[in-house]
């Protein structure tokens, strides 16, 4: 028996059937979102360039723009010496020194001594730059409008 109306078996007679979903699924945006931020709490602390150290508070620094030019040595409270990020032992300092300046003479030299470091600590590394060959050397400081914390 057939009835006056005509069955369809395509797939498109599927698609009348249903409603279509009128609301956006924002699950996924907030699953991006959160994986975004997690990735910048953990790349936000390695953008700093150089070792953590308890400058020492200057009235006036002259400030300078941070390049890549620059080389950052840093020594902190326990003497240990830092050129970038790693740890070198003081009397490599020479050496290893001599090695950047014969691959980038241009280099800019920028000094961060933590504030309970011996004057002459600094003096010594500065000493060791210039016997290497750097000229462009300078020292790193806090300004003193800002909170004392490590930078």
């Amino acid at each position: 028996m057939s009835s006056g109306r005509r069955v369809s078996k395509t797939s498109l007679g599927k698609f009348e059937a249903k409603e279509s979903m009128s609301q956006i699924n924002v699950t996924p945006l907030v699953d991006v979102v959160l994986v975004l931020l997690i990735i910048f709490m953990v790349v936000t602390p390695m953008l700093q360039r150089g070792v953590p150290v308890n400058l020492p508070v200057t009235a006036q620094p002259i400030p300078t723009p941070d390049t890549d030019k620059q080389l950052q040595i840093s020594v902190k409270s326990d003497n240990s010496v830092y050129v970038g990020p790693l740890v070198i032992r003081k009397d490599e300092l020479g050496t290893v020194l001599e090695d950047i300046y014969s691959r980038t003479p241009d280099r800019e030299i920028a000094v961060k001594g933590d504030r309970a470091v011996l004057y002459r600590e600094i003096i010594d590394v500065m000493k060791a730059c210039r016997q290497a060959g750097f000229q462009n050397i300078g020292l790193i400081t806090q300004p003193a409008s800002q909170p004392a914390s490590e930078v």
